[in-house]
Formats: structure tokens, C-alpha cells, sequence
């Protein structure tokens, strides 16, 4: 009798599990993966052709171009580089004639990435007006590009998820059916507590979701995936969801290798992704190996 028990529980337990797992999408696999905000903030200081082969060398296929005023000089070398190395120039952060010339002139199209502002009008439909005649210019240039814009959440009344809805809703009742939405759960630790419902009504709309570990009121604010409080959970709302488009993984610290801190994020997906496949199967954490570079 104690023998049937036990194995009864046994069979609970499997099918509770098996209940748990979940077939990870082919979107979180790692060729798969947009790198982001690993240009100005790559303590090591790589140029474009050492980029590209740190990106090859990692197994990562795909990069969203973030830079600064000392890289404009390098835009072309940024294109040519990539195709050399197999990289696809995925997105653009913000907008620069330069850069827009030459994916004409190499037929490029990348998402194109831009803040959506906070307008500070009196009423929410003003806000909406207005941050809605913002982008549009934008939104005219990148469709005579072919490029998709995404309106990136970065705080403030431009970074809540109903609002960058509402702009984008706008914009297509315009005719700007390109225009998406970039959400970084970077800029989104107020929306841990309510992200399976944000995700769900942004899902429409999303161009690319970028990563980055979790944990209660941004401490610290980034933060290598699977070392977050809210890691897990809030990945599998993204796998139990039907979004299946882009996802980024992020560097986004001055201090640290690029290289490092891309690793380190690859080792935290793979042991989130290990976890959701086969709940208990993932063993211990990965411990973070970047560690701060001294100049």
C-alpha cells in the first residue's frame, strides 16, 4: 500500500512537471539573438572589424547598431564589416542621414530604434497627439527606406507600455503600419509585477524584445539573465505568449568586456531556457565571469 502511494505521488509529481515544461521557441535560440548596446559601451573599445569577429566568434548572427558622434566616422566600415562576418545589420539606434545614405546605397534595411518622448501636455489625448506628430517625420523617412521603426520605451510617459500602444495605434490609423514597438525590460522594472498582461497587449506591436536580468526596483538596473529575481518567470510569459519575433540580449555596461558580458548572458539564457524545457534540469546558476576592466 505504502509502495502504491509513493508511486502515485511519483506520477503527481512527472505530471505536475511535464505540466510545467515548456518547448522553447526558436526565437530565444542563439543564432537568433539581436546583440544590442554593444558599441559605446564596450570597455575594450572594439572597432568595427573587431566587433564583427567578437560577435562570429560568439555564434551570435544578428546586431543592433547603437553608437555615438565618434562613430559616425565608422558607419560604412560598421556595414561592410558585418557582411564579412555574416552579421546582420539589424537595427539602427535613432536616425543620421549618413547612415540612412548608405543603407540606400548598400540596400539595407534595418529596424530603425527611437525614443518615443513624454510630451507633458495636460491630457492624455493631448500627449498622445503630440507624441504622435513627433514621430511622424520619422515614420515618413523610414518608410521611403523600407525600414521598420520601432518606438523604444526609455522612462517616463514615453516608456509606458499603454502609451507607446497608443502612439502606435495612431500611426497606423495614418497609414504607418510600420511603425512597432521596441520594449527593454532594462527601462521596464515598474512593469514586473503586471509583464504577462503588458506583453500580451504590446505583442501586436513589438518589432524586438530586449533582456536583461530582473530583480525588484532595478537593483542594480543591469544585470546578467538568470542572476534576476523575476528572470524566469517573466521568460516564460514570453514563451507561453505567441511572440515569436526578435529578441536582443544587452550589454550596456562602460565597465565591462563586451565579450564577457555577452557571454555571461548566453550562459544565464541557456540555463533560464534549460529550466523552462525541464523544470529542475538546470543545475546550479551560472556565476557571471565579466569582471571590470581598469583603463
Amino acid at each position: 500500500m505504502c509502495r502504491l502511494f509513493i508511486i502515485g505521488c511519483g506520477l503527481v509529481l512527472l505530471t505536475a512537471m511535464r505540466c510545467l515544461a515548456v518547448e522553447v521557441p526558436p526565437n530565444l535560440k542563439k543564432n537568433n539573438l539581436v546583440a544590442w548596446c554593444i558599441v559605446p559601451f564596450d570597455a575594450s573599445g572594439r572597432g568595427p572589424a573587431a566587433r564583427s569577429a567578437m560577435l562570429a566568434g560568439l555564434g551570435l548572427k544578428r546586431c543592433a547598431y547603437d553608437w555615438r558622434t565618434r562613430n559616425v566616422a565608422e558607419f560604412e566600415e560598421e556595414i561592410l564589416q558585418y557582411r564579412k562576418h555574416g552579421i546582420e545589420y539589424f537595427a539602427f539606434w535613432g536616425q543620421h542621414e549618413k547612415a540612412f545614405r548608405l543603407f540606400e546605397k548598400y540596400d539595407l534595411h534595418p529596424q530603425i530604434w527611437h525614443t518615443l518622448g513624454s510630451p507633458n501636455k495636460k491630457s492624455q489625448s493631448e500627449n498622445v497627439a503630440a507624441a504622435t506628430a513627433s514621430m511622424t517625420p520619422l515614420a515618413v523617412r523610414t518608410a521611403e527606406l523600407g525600414c521598420k521603426l520601432g518606438l523604444y520605451n526609455h522612462g517616463g510617459w514615453g516608456g509606458e507600455p499603454a502609451n507607446l500602444i497608443a502612439v502606435c495605434r495612431a500611426l497606423h490609423k495614418a497609414g504607418h503600419h510600420h511603425v512597432g514597438i521596441v520594449y527593454n525590460w532594462h527601462h521596464g522594472h515598474g512593469h514586473i509585477a503586471d509583464w504577462a498582461r503588458n506583453l500580451e497587449q504590446m505583442q501586436p506591436y513589438l518589432h524586438c524584445l530586449n533582456l536583461n536580468g530582473m530583480n525588484t526596483a532595478a537593483k542594480p538596473k543591469i544585470l546578467p539573465l538568470g542572476q534576476g529575481q523575476h528572470d524566469l518567470v517573466m521568460l516564460r510569459s514570453i514563451v507561453e505568449s505567441s511572440y515569436r519575433g526578435p529578441i536582443g540580449i544587452l550589454d550596456h555596461r562602460s565597465d565591462l568586456d563586451t565579450k564577457e558580458v555577452l557571454q555571461d548572458n548566453l550562459a544565464g539564457l541557456e540555463w533560464l531556457t534549460r529550466e523552462l524545457a525541464t523544470p529542475g534540469s538546470g543545475g546550479s546558476k551560472p556565476i557571471p565571469q565579466a569582471k571590470p576592466m581598469t583603463k
